[in-house]
């Protein structure tokens, strides 16, 4: 119950600074971590220590790779090690399936309802059809189209609190 509220605060917490600024501060991050460590280990002694450890472990290294691709903020990850610090490594294997999915529509609607979106996808059916008659014509990605971003702190927290409310009720 302990570990729940301050997941909760925590996460509210991250949404609405990545709402505003796009940032997860590590001044929220850190002393979350810090406390939930402690608390594992003052509950459940070395046991909890190991799994509190292996719950950021786990949650640290699901969103490694996106950070290192560019796709991902380092805020993001230490958001999802810290659900895995407080909650274990089954809880933040279940929130990152909800997340990804959360994500996903999170993204197609930020797609859909960003300005030219009706205009890029009548470029790709153009591209597509005139390539299939023998021309080649590159794929138009500027680089601020490959520059937007959208709070996937947004997604995290969801999937956690499906994770915390749900039991796994999706899947």
């Amino acid at each position: 119950m302990v570990f729940n509220v301050i997941l909760l605060i925590v996460l509210a917490i991250c949404v609405i600074t990545d709402l505003k600024s796009r940032l997860i501060y590590n001044k929220v991050i850190f002393p979350a971590l810090l406390l939930s460590i402690l608390l594992h280990i003052f509950f459940d002694g070395l046991s909890g220590l190991g799994f509190s450890l292996l719950g950021f472990l786990v949650g640290f290294s699901i969103l490694l790779i996106p950070y290192f691709l560019g796709g991902m903020g380092a805020g993001d990850v230490k958001l999802l090690a810290l659900i895995g610090a407080a909650k274990g490594p089954m809880f933040v294997l279940h929130t990152s399936i909800y997340m990804a999915l959360i994500g996903g529509v999170l993204a197609l609607f930020i797609l859909i309802f960003s300005g030219g979106a009706f205009k890029r996808f009548k470029y790709y059916v153009y591209c597509l059809f005139v390539r299939k008659n023998g021309v080649y014509v590159p794929f138009a990605l500027t680089k601020e189209s490959m520059k937007k971003t959208y709070p996937y702190g947004v997604a995290i927290a969801g999937g956690a609190v499906i994770s915390l409310i749900g039991k796994a009720w999706i899947l």
